[in-house]
């Protein structure tokens, strides 16, 4: 642009007067009227951001493909608290909410004041002679205006026009009138009345853009301690008394502080892509949660949580074909129940660890055999359904396979040839052993990472089965943290027993935590829909373009909480809690971090240190972007992981709620009411449009 407006400017330099001199005067008007003329031709900003069109109807604007109507509050509750606006700041949809505050002159208020108050004795008085009693609401009315008149006497009270406007959007006429509705009635249940700018949509949509005019001016007077209410001093805040810290909220830098066993369930879900900090969050999590007493359990298939279990004093079992630690899928607790009857529950359990060792599906016929001959395989060791029989030696998955080798049905013969690489082939030695391992300890790792893919999902379901088991024998506060469980998800069977572990979990004391990072195929089945569902809390970290649109469709999230996930960093999510959210920063004390890292470089120079009996030094960039250096052996880490933080009591009594300032007493906000019928008869002048 710049080099031809410098043509332009050439050429004009070159106009001449008649008798050829050139003239300074008409080379300057010609150089604006070319450089002006130049200019209309040019795209600017205002060009840019306009929308194609704009529909100005009755009660709506369409602008592109998005509706909008904006709202306007016409009348307010008499006593309110400070943050009363809570419930339209939080409101559960995408809101604009514009503010406008207008001073108005103190000495013109006290006339108007001065005469209604003297009306308002008028009355009272005639009301005395004719020997009538008062009207009560006439004698409450001179009240309020006496004490305003006191206050704004003495300077302690100002008065003010106020101003309160709305827009809402929707994609849809019909979800615009949703929101609508919604937006109405949660503000009529804190005594707002607000009413749509009929035939004003226009400038009402200009009001509430941020250029600080207020084109419709339907105000309301108050005094200046009903306007200090509303200020919307608050922000979503996810914390408890007491329990664990998961993080900061990065809204306000408050805690997340939360413990699982106070929710309706103590279930969790976390997903994220890889290296997003899942497993570092479940870490923090767990060995935090080992300061209360609580239990843990852990599915590790890729040896992630080998380091922290050995720091901790914790037990670490890998699971191979030449192992000592080994898990028999018949065993039963052991323990009677009179709700339940355990021998049926273990038979309907081992039909899906079947299917899944037979090679998923299998006909209705081949499973009336299958269910025969479990029974027949418990009954050869005299295990009946009378719990007095279920502390004898469990059978084998050896047995079956006998029992279905004896059966005289084409269709025993062709399953005992599907389960014989688990019995001689292949597989033998992971499945068809006596129990050798009993969790005593309260920090258990399970490892499957020397197993085969193939065998994996199977031995997460045998394990979960023998925990389930273990779990009935005794309850306690437990956490069960199965990692990377799009494993089990593949596959009906699994996912059907692990949703069932997330339903009866709460009775045994048993919190259940997933990870994922295959967000399509966790929540691609409706077992996966289902655990989530049964999981109070939620966490999502940084996500993938292509999982972030199932997410949003499942936890209903805006437009903007879909591109914070999108662009996360590592550590940095959003923490649901209920029907509650808020943006979470995952935090780790020096020591904590040092403990549980994973991260290539960092373990690489602790591995040297150590190798070379030396004091570990780490100079590293936590997921927080905090600088870390730790001179202790990595074997005191465990040792001088502070309490404090985990434990740290929030500054409100309440639990999973958006926490709001106390207020010392209710705060009117019709004082200046008594005005409002002479700003009718006698209206102030209109304050200029801008905002205070």
């Amino acid at each position: 642009m710049s080099i031809l407006t410098d043509i332009f400017r050439g050429k004009s330099k070159q106009t001449q007067t008649a008798d050829g001199t050139n003239s300074p005067g008409n080379s300057t008007a010609a150089e604006n009227k070319a450089v002006a003329k130049f200019s209309e031709g040019l795209v600017s900003v205002k060009d840019i951001i306009a929308p194609a069109a704009i529909e100005v109807d009755f009660n709506h604007i369409l602008i592109g493909t998005k509706y909008f109507r904006t709202f306007f509050a016409s009348g307010f509750p008499r006593f309110v608290g400070a943050n009363w606006l809570a419930p339209l700041i939080n409101f559960d949809h995408p809101v604009d909410v514009s503010t406008f505050y207008y001073p108005v002159d103190s000495g013109l208020i006290m006339k108007r004041l001065e005469r209604k108050i003297g009306e308002m004795q008028a009355t009272i008085n005639i009301a005395i002679d004719e020997g009538r009693l008062p009207d009560p609401s006439v004698k409450v009315a001179l009240q309020d205006a006496l004490d305003l008149q006191n206050q704004i006497a003495s300077g302690t009270e100002k008065f003010f026009h106020f101003g309160l406007y709305m827009t809402v959007r929707a994609d849809t006429i019909e979800q615009l009138d949703r929101i609508s509705k919604s937006l109405e009635s949660t503000l009529a249940a804190s005594g707002v009345v607000v009413k749509v700018a009929t035939l004003q949509q226009e400038q009402g949509l200009q009001t509430n853009i941020p250029v600080g005019i207020d084109k419709i001016y339907f105000t309301r007077n108050m005094d200046t301690t009903s306007i200090a209410t509303t200020f919307p001093f608050i922000s979503s805040e996810l914390t408890m008394q007491d329990g664990v810290l998961y993080g900061i909220n990065k809204h306000n830098k408050s805690l997340i502080i939360f413990d699982r066993f106070q929710l309706p369930n103590a279930n969790m879900v976390v997903f994220a892509t890889s290296g997003a900090g899942k497993s570092y969050m479940i870490k923090l999590e767990a060995v935090r949660s080992l300061m209360f007493g609580i239990d843990i359990i852990i599915i590790d298939p890729e040896r992630e949580y080998e380091k922290l279990s050995n720091a901790i004093g914790g037990e670490y079992i890998s699971f191979s074909q030449d192992g000592a630690s080994k898990i028999n899928p018949f065993e039963l607790s052991g323990v009677f129940a009179p709700e339940e009857d355990e021998l049926r529950y273990k038979i309907l359990s081992l039909h899906g660890l079947l299917r899944l060792m037979l090679g998923g599906n299998i006909p209705a016929e081949e499973d009336a055999i299958l269910d025969r001959a479990v029974i027949l395989t418990y009954a050869e060791k005299g295990i009946t359904p009378n719990p007095a029989t279920h502390t004898k030696p469990p059978p084998l998955l050896e047995d079956l396979y006998k029992i279905l080798r004896a059966m005289a049905e084409p269709q025993s013969q062709g399953m005992a040839t599907r389960l014989e690489k688990y019995i001689q082939g292949s597989a033998a030695g992971v499945f068809n052993q006596h129990t050798t391992i009993d969790l005593r300890n309260n920090f258990t790792v399970f490892s499957i990472r020397d197993l085969s893919e193939e065998l994996r999902p199977i031995a997460m379901y045998v394990m979960l089965d023998y925990i389930w088991t273990r779990i009935k024998k005794q309850r306690k506060k437990r956490l069960l943290i199965i990692d990377e469980a799009w494993w089990m998800m593949q596959y009906p069977d699994a996912a059907k027993f692990v949703f069932s572990l997330a339903k009866r979990a709460r009775k045994y004391g048993l919190g259940l935590t997933t990870i994922t990072q295959d967000v399509e195929d966790f929540l691609g089945t409706d077992y996966g829909k289902a655990i989530v569902s049964n999981s109070a809390l939620q966490v999502l970290l940084k996500q993938s373009p292509v999982a972030v649109d199932k997410l949003k469709q499942v936890f209903y999230l805006t437009e903007g909480e879909k591109r914070y996930i999108q662009s996360a960093g590592v550590g940095e999510g959003i923490f649901f809690a209920g029907a509650d959210h808020v943006a979470l920063q995952v935090v780790a004390s020096e020591n904590e971090h040092n403990l549980i890292t994973t991260n290539i470089n960092e373990t690489l120079a602790q591995q040297a240190a150590e190798s070379n009996d030396m004091v570990p030094m780490s100079n590293t960039t936590q997921s927080n972007g905090t600088v870390t250096s730790s001179p202790e052996p990595i074997n005191t880490y465990v040792d001088k992981i502070p309490v404090a933080p985990a434990i740290l009591p929030a500054q409100t009594s309440q639990s999973s709620l958006i926490q709001q300032p106390a207020v010392a007493k209710e705060l009117p906000t019709s004082k200046a009411s008594l005005l409002d019928e002479l700003d009718e008869q006698n209206p102030l002048p209109a304050p200029p449009n801008s905002i205070f």
